[in-house]
């Protein structure tokens, strides 16, 4: 995936390398920066509407994914397309595909 190649190259760029665990905090803290875009925008429930959530907050889960995904050696879109399979048989089987692991 190109945008992992461009995450990786700008770690090494920068000298931002960190260890798997701390990229996984990382990735953990900015998906709660998003959820609390989501949670505000909304009133915390209260108000019906869809979600505003930040562009670049949306970002920085992605940098901070495709980082987590670098340091481990895994290939995004091979684990994309591994899970869009998992998500397939699932329905094929009538399942929700968010059912299960």
């Amino acid at each position: 995936m190109r945008e992992q190649q461009k995450v990786a190259e700008f770690v090494e760029k920068h000298d931002l390398e960190a260890p798997p665990a701390f990229r996984l905090l990382d990735l953990v803290s900015e998906l709660g920066e998003v959820a609390r875009n989501a949670a505000e925008s909304t009133e915390y429930g209260q108000k019906p509407t869809q979600p505003s959530l930040e562009p670049d907050e949306v970002g920085d889960v992605a940098f901070a994914l495709f980082a987590v995904a670098d340091s481990l050696a895994i290939d995004v879109s091979d684990a994309l397309d591994q899970s869009l399979s998992k998500y397939t048989a699932r329905i094929d089987e009538g399942d929700s595909p968010a059912s299960g692991e």
